[in-house]
């Protein structure tokens, strides 16, 4: 502590300190005494705050007005006085809060990424889910629409476009699903739309978060080719 404040006054600098902080008004002796904890009269107090104020801690900006800290007030309550405020459990659930968001936008960000890595390595359809998050991303619709089965079968195509926009992650809560690639061809796929595709998909964590990561196309696709493509991607996740 400083040798020109005593124990007292070191209180009263804080309290001074923390209710401008929180009202930005000139803080006088009767708000001190109604805001903070003191067995003081409110002489006294004034007499503390003179004595800081002597002693350059504090200054009052009119004549008629209470008290505000000064540059070296600060300098000295930031020295010797800053300790966990009331308000630090607050801040660590905001942080917490926030920093929960930041992680989770990380992760959306980081398997798109992957799904659009594995979507120009392959002619098909990439897929993943992101955990903790509904639905499915995918890209590589054109892909598969400039195949020939697709071409042929405008009904084909316009159901694989409808399992991907509404009962792929349905599907996917139905079949199996982990750190093996598991294949789904044919009528294996449970839903008539892509009873002519194949699936493809395996199990990937991040952040202790589960999702699944594949390739949907026609039956004809390079299953050796897909499977490496796929494994390679799904690595990338699994090390994040």
């Amino acid at each position: 502590m400083l040798l020109r404040m005593n124990e007292r006054q070191g209180r009263l600098l804080v309290a001074i300190i923390d209710q401008f902080i929180q009202t930005a008004v000139p803080v006088g002796s009767k708000r001190l005494l109604e805001g903070a904890d003191f067995s003081l009269s409110s002489a006294t107090i004034r007499s503390e705050m003179g004595a800081l104020e002597d002693e350059g801690f504090l200054e009052q900006p009119h004549v008629s007005s209470g008290r505000i800290p000064t540059a070296k007030g600060y300098r000295v309550f930031v020295r010797e006085f800053l300790h966990p405020s009331p308000h630090e459990r607050q801040v660590r659930h905001k942080f917490a809060e926030l920093r929960e968001q930041y992680f989770q936008r990380k992760d959306q960000e980081f398997v798109y990424e992957a799904v659009a890595l594995l979507s120009r390595m392959i002619p098909n359809i990439a897929f993943a889910t992101v955990p903790h998050k509904p639905g499915v991303y995918y890209l590589g619709l054109s892909n598969v629409l400039r195949q020939p089965e697709f071409q042929v079968d405008p009904a084909l195509a316009t159901g694989v476009a409808e399992v991907l926009e509404s009962r792929l992650s349905t599907l996917l809560e139905k079949i199996e699903v982990d750190e093996r690639i598991r294949f789904y061809i044919g009528d294996e796929n449970l839903l008539p739309q892509i009873q002519s595709c194949s699936l493809m998909v395996t199990e990937y964590h991040l952040r202790g978060g589960r999702g699944a990561i594949g390739v949907l196309g026609h039956m004809r696709m390079d299953y050796a080719y897909n499977s490496v493509a796929l494994e390679l991607v799904a690595d990338l996740l699994r090390k994040a």
